[in-house]
């Protein structure tokens, strides 16, 4: 093949190079019309300042805050049972209770073949989308596995029909991994496709939330009659029982689920120092929580240095924290200006929380109603009833803890 032949370079030659280049520099530049933001490896969805919104005090939408239940220890979650009645778990009592309006009983008393310890006990509840067919309903809970060993667990639980008593039927999945009950998890929640979603902590073990093979650091998606995979679960054909059950991993603590009316999965979590997160969750994806040797926590919750692209969240705390936990979307139009919009409790800032994200699930807004900023401590959990209702649970211990009914006026 014949050499080419040389070029002359001239300065004017030189010139006409650097104009063609910085014409083409500027034009890929440009993102295409319709186009998404550019994106990173943390940042796949464009949501990177998503820490950047300012959160103002509201009352846009005035409150009417009523206690209805009292003298309770740290009750973990409420959820709501066809009639209005209220189920509660109690953390560190490990018991359940049901509020009616002729009074409130314990369910069960001591749920056995239970510990707690830390931030694990008998935490999540939430009732089967058909209880009023089959009265099924469902906990995450600290307990033992055969050899004696600590686990985090998700047991199946039916209501009798007089609403009088409870009884274990089934545990769905055991060997969440548990260590002294330091980030426990644990969520619970129904999609709008019909799988019951489990949010896990890593138990502060530096291996979990990459590890795939481990149900620490994860959101899990079940079927809520036999705890099997979800049949579309990214890892579904995987030889590991574990690994099937994995929706999304790389995270640190879940503290919220919550469903939102277009069928997608949000999850609330626990920062470090700095950085607690509100995130959109995707099939497969990965979130990029990843501690150092030792349990290191100084790594972003968001690492870029992962392999792998890492998904990044809609909204980000920053430092200090605020321990953001239970979340629900106000779907319901007695809210008004608020209806659609994510409410999430905040233990450390004790305050209510309200989100505004638009249907692309970007940040809008934070309000916080002045009726739910500090008055009563500690935040944990949140419920919408059908009637509009919204619950919430104080986390404040000492046996002083309340659940409130929150409603517009």
């Amino acid at each position: 093949m014949l050499d080419a032949a040389p070029r002359t370079d001239t300065p004017l030659r030189r010139k006409l190079l650097g104009i063609v280049a910085l014409a083409t520099l500027a034009l890929t530049a440009l993102p295409a019309v319709g186009a998404e933001p550019p994106t990173t490896a943390t940042d796949v969805d464009g949501q990177g300042d998503a820490a950047a919104t300012a959160v103002a005090q509201s009352s846009g939408v005035p409150l009417k805050v009523t206690t209805v239940m009292s003298g309770l220890d740290i009750p973990w979650d409420v959820s709501v049972i066809p009639g209005g009645g209220l189920l509660v778990t109690e953390r560190s009592r490990r018991r359940v209770l049901l509020k009616l309006r002729s009074g409130t009983r314990v369910l069960r008393d001591d749920i056995g073949n239970s510990w707690a310890s830390g931030e694990s006990g008998l935490m999540s509840i939430v009732v089967d989308p058909a209880i009023g067919r089959n009265g099924r309903f469902y906990t995450c809970q600290a307990g033992f596995r055969v050899n004696g060993d600590r686990d985090v667990r998700v047991v199946a639980w039916r209501l009798n029909d007089a609403n009088t008593s409870a009884r274990a039927v089934d545990a769905l999945i055991t060997n969440i991994p548990a260590t002294s009950g330091r980030h426990g998890g644990c969520r619970l929640e129904f999609g709008q496709e019909g799988a019951l979603y489990v949010g896990t902590g890593d138990a502060a073990l530096t291996d979990n939330p990459q590890n795939l093979d481990r149900l620490g650091g994860k959101v899990l998606r079940i079927r809520s009659t036999n705890g099997k995979p979800w049949p579309d679960n990214p890892y579904v054909g995987s030889s590991n029982a574990n690994r099937r059950r994995v929706f999304t991993h790389g995270h640190r603590n879940v503290q919220g689920l919550a469903a939102r009316s277009d069928g997608t999965m949000w999850s609330v979590e626990h920062g470090t120092y700095r950085d607690d997160e509100i995130n959109l969750l995707r099939n497969g994806f990965d979130y990029g929580w990843q501690p150092g040797p030792g349990y290191d926590e100084s790594s972003p919750m968001t690492d870029g240095g992962l392999r792998g692209p890492q998904r990044a969240a809609r909204w980000s705390s920053g430092q200090p924290t605020v321990a953001t936990s239970g979340a629900v979307w106000l779907d319901d139009p007695r809210w008004g200006p608020w209806e659609g919009r994510l409410a999430v409790a905040a233990l450390k800032d004790s305050s209510l929380r309200i989100f505004d994200f638009d249907d692309d699930g970007r940040l809008q807004g934070i309000e916080v109603p002045p009726e739910l900023d500090k008055d009563f401590g500690r935040l944990r959990s949140v419920e919408l009833a059908p009637n509009g209702a919204l619950y919430v649970t104080t986390s404040n211990g000492g046996g002083n803890d309340r659940v409130l009914q929150v409603v517009p006026r």
